[in-house]
């Protein structure tokens, strides 16, 4: 009804300002080609009064009546944001073609309206309108953004029913639906039964075997491509980056560049810094710099905020902090990224400098802002400080703690040796405490030789985590530290009888001449080992001779 008073309004509106159309646009308006000027007339719109204008217009010359113009109207509504807009016009029609159907699905298709556009597609066939190439795979991605299986095996009968199998288009399509939804056998038997297959079928497929982790099976497709785009490389840095694999993300990244001069795109840039702050690929993130630079893409806020958070955590935080204070444009997310990498460097106070600078800015932190916050007050103990900043996020921004916030605080408090405040805390949670919970608490027992704690903590995380070997071990530390051989022993009884061994061995990489160089304790398998030997060997000595001569200075 509002819809209806509003289109009787906007009927006797008379021309737009001359400013926003001019008089060429009413000299045109009933010329045959009425689509370009209204397509000028859209991409001058800034705002939903100038949308209103515009239709208000087209009403008034009963211009709506045309399926193809009110279309364009419905779609450029939609390219503006005003998707809910688009759908009252469309409701208003009393015969809308199948084009202008299709163009309201595909502007519903993949928001909040989704389950609209699907029932519209419904609708079309209770109208007696026959579905076409266009209109399958639009309702199809409604399908896939809500997930929806069911409703996409109805379409996938429907689409056989009428014989548009063969439409590659439609196939893709259906591909996808199946692919994210998890059906990624479904989607490889049509992508076997394809005819003809072009870049983007290949690409639905290859992102389908690597959102299920699968990136054996992602790669080697990607290597039968007679064709790739920037897509096709995207999507397998994003996979390897997703499956925990970043030193492949970034070999990928590399050959995407060097072997076929492909030029990424702001997501392939967003994977590959993903991988370098996984790896501390710090020269890799430093080219990504300079060529999100010389491309001129340093207002692209995510990108941006990557860059510090490569920078971080690939050790340059001086760095960070540069990218940082030279963003014209901040989100939340940018405060929070600099704040975690300053927390994440020891930087404690400086973390909570630039927090008070985003409160100041009138920037809401967010849930995750507060994880590092509290992050950072426990690397410098910070306890009374911590409690206010956990008692500020409930009470002024109202957010609610996550089992991470309360994992800051135990850790926080245990540090501090506030053991007695760290237990009330964990059994005052509103919710099962989980093992890193427990564990912290566990950590906490230990650097304060508390066996009462320890046992507390350790009765837990027996059931939570019974192959955890690092809870063992700890536990141990606690006893052998007050000479409780007998307790040690039955903790490596424990280990014994669980099968267990010591935790997994340490890891670390380093990046030199681009190329990243992994390392495990106690793997000797690296080409270049024994040279790396005699040089950590050298590096010992000279530091011995170091000691040596600070302490000769040091004592006379």
């Amino acid at each position: 009804m509002r819809c209806a008073t509003l289109l009787r309004a906007y009927s006797s509106v008379s021309l737009p300002p001359p400013s926003f159309a001019g008089a060429a646009f009413a000299a045109e308006a009933h010329e045959p080609s009425a689509e370009p000027w209204l397509s000028s007339l859209l991409g001058r719109c800034s705002g939903f009064a100038h949308v209103a204008q515009a239709h208000g217009f087209m009403v008034s010359r009963g211009l709506d009546q045309d399926n193809r113009l009110l279309g364009r109207f419905v779609d450029g509504c939609a390219v503006l944001g005003f998707r809910a807009y688009a759908y009252c016009v469309f409701s208003q029609k009393e015969d809308p073609d199948i084009y202008l159907c299709n163009t309201i699905i595909r502007a519903l298709a993949q928001t909040d309206l989704a389950r609209v556009a699907i029932g519209l597609f419904r609708r079309v066939q209770l109208q007696c309108l026959r579905p076409d190439t266009y209109s399958f795979p639009y309702v199809l991605k409604a399908a896939t953004h809500l997930s929806e299986i069911g409703v996409g095996r109805e379409i996938h009968g429907q689409i056989v029913r009428i014989g548009h199998c063969g439409d590659v288009h439609v196939a893709t399509a259906l591909i996808q639906m199946y692919s994210v939804c998890g059906e990624i056998g479904d989607a490889r038997h049509l992508f076997d039964e394809m005819p003809r297959r072009d870049v983007i079928a290949w690409n639905a497929l290859v992102a389908g075997h690597a959102r299920q982790g699968d990136m054996e099976r992602a790669s080697a497709l990607f290597e039968r491509m007679p064709e790739r785009n920037v897509i096709s490389w995207t999507t397998v840095v994003a996979g390897y980056v997703q499956s925990g694999s970043p030193a492949k993300a970034i070999e990928v990244f590399q050959r995407m560049q060097l072997e076929e001069n492909v030029q990424p795109d702001e997501i392939a840039l967003l994977a590959a810094l993903s991988a370098c702050a996984r790896m501390g690929a710090l020269q890799t993130g430093e080219w990504i710099h300079e060529y999100i630079v010389r491309r001129r893409l340093r207002k692209i806020v995510p990108l941006m905020n990557a860059l510090i958070d490569m920078y971080a955590k690939s050790g340059n935080i001086s760095k960070a902090i540069e990218v940082f204070e030279g963003m014209t444009q901040r989100s939340v997310i940018s405060w929070t990224t600099v704040i975690a990498g300053m927390a994440l460097h020891g930087l404690g106070f400086e973390a909570v400098e630039m927090f008070q600078r985003m409160e100041k800015a009138r920037v809401p932190p967010n849930d995750v802002t507060f994880v590092a916050i509290l992050s950072a007050c426990s690397h410098l103990g910070l306890v009374a400080l911590g409690r206010h900043y956990f008692d500020r996020m409930r009470c002024r921004y109202q957010i609610r703690p996550r089992i991470e916030h309360y994992g800051c605080m135990v850790d926080l408090l245990g540090r501090a040796g506030f053991l007695r405040e760290a237990r009330e805390l964990v059994e005052d949670i509103p919710f099962e405490a989980n093992g890193a919970i427990w564990g912290s608490l566990l950590a906490a027992a230990r650097s304060h030789s508390d066996a009462g704690l320890g046992e507390v903590a350790m009765r837990k995380l027996v059931k939570l985590e019974p192959h955890n070997s690092g809870n063992y071990s700890l536990m141990s530390d606690i006893y052998a530290s007050q000479g409780r051989w007998c307790d040690v022993g039955r903790m490596r009884k424990l280990m014994r009888d669980h099968g267990l061994k010591k935790k997994a061995p340490g890891g670390s990489s380093v990046e030199v001449g681009g190329a990243v160089h992994e390392f495990t304790a106690g793997d000797s398998s690296h080409p270049h080992l024994q040279s790396i030997l005699k040089t950590l060997l050298d590096i010992n000595a000279h530091l011995k001779m170091v000691d040596f001569v600070v302490e000769e200075a040091s004592y006379f």
